[in-house]
Protein backbone atom coordinates (compact mmCIF):
# COMPACT_ATOMS: atom_id res chain seq x y z
CA UNK A 1 0.00 0.00 0.00
CA UNK A 2 0.99 3.18 -0.75
CA UNK A 3 1.06 6.53 1.15
CA UNK A 4 -1.37 7.92 -1.14
CA UNK A 5 -3.67 5.53 -0.31
CA UNK A 6 -3.59 6.24 2.82
CA UNK A 7 -7.37 7.43 5.17
CA UNK A 8 -6.53 10.37 7.52
CA UNK A 9 -6.26 9.13 10.79
CA UNK A 10 -4.15 6.12 9.73
CA UNK A 11 -0.78 5.05 10.86
CA UNK A 12 1.71 2.88 9.54
CA UNK A 13 5.64 2.22 9.25
CA UNK A 14 7.47 3.31 5.69
CA UNK A 15 8.88 -0.05 3.91
CA UNK A 16 10.57 1.34 0.77
CA UNK A 17 10.97 4.60 -0.81
CA UNK A 18 11.07 4.25 -4.82
CA UNK A 19 12.08 7.80 -6.74
CA UNK A 20 15.00 8.85 -8.42
CA UNK A 21 18.20 10.01 -6.44
CA UNK A 22 16.87 13.64 -6.11
CA UNK A 23 13.85 13.50 -4.38
CA UNK A 24 14.88 10.09 -2.52
CA UNK A 25 17.96 12.97 -0.61
CA UNK A 26 15.08 15.14 -0.57
CA UNK A 27 12.79 13.15 1.42
CA UNK A 28 15.48 11.57 3.51
CA UNK A 29 16.81 15.21 4.87
CA UNK A 30 12.75 15.34 5.96
CA UNK A 31 12.59 12.32 8.16
CA UNK A 32 11.29 9.72 5.62
CA UNK A 33 13.40 6.52 6.21
CA UNK A 34 12.74 3.25 6.20
CA UNK A 35 11.42 1.73 9.18
CA UNK A 36 9.75 5.36 10.51
CA UNK A 37 6.12 5.89 12.22
CA UNK A 38 4.16 7.85 9.49
CA UNK A 39 0.61 8.99 10.42
CA UNK A 40 -1.40 10.96 7.53
CA UNK A 41 -3.73 13.65 9.43
CA UNK A 42 -5.49 15.16 6.44
CA UNK A 43 -5.50 14.97 2.29
CA UNK A 44 -6.47 18.40 0.92
CA UNK A 45 -9.23 17.98 -2.06
CA UNK A 46 -8.60 17.83 -5.89
CA UNK A 47 -5.43 15.96 -5.20
CA UNK A 48 -4.01 18.41 -3.35
CA UNK A 49 -0.75 17.45 -0.92
CA UNK A 50 -1.45 15.35 1.67
CA UNK A 51 -0.35 16.23 5.72
CA UNK A 52 2.05 14.12 7.07
CA UNK A 53 3.21 13.06 10.56
CA UNK A 54 6.83 11.71 11.06
CA UNK A 55 7.68 11.72 14.98
CA UNK A 56 6.70 15.57 16.11
CA UNK A 57 6.65 17.32 12.31
CA UNK A 58 4.32 17.81 10.20
CA UNK A 59 5.11 18.02 6.12
CA UNK A 60 3.11 18.84 3.31
CA UNK A 61 3.79 16.27 0.62
CA UNK A 62 2.15 15.91 -3.14
CA UNK A 63 0.14 13.32 -3.75
CA UNK A 64 2.93 12.26 -6.52
CA UNK A 65 5.41 11.95 -3.96
CA UNK A 66 3.57 9.75 -1.59
CA UNK A 67 2.14 7.23 -4.18
CA UNK A 68 6.12 6.36 -4.39
CA UNK A 69 6.17 5.61 -0.23
CA UNK A 70 5.38 1.94 0.25
CA UNK A 71 3.69 1.45 3.72
CA UNK A 72 2.64 -1.35 5.92
CA UNK A 73 -0.15 -0.49 8.54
Amino acid sequence: MTLSSMKPGESATIISIQTDEALHQRLLAMGFRVGKHIELIRKARFSGPLQVRIGTTDILLRRVEAEKITVQT
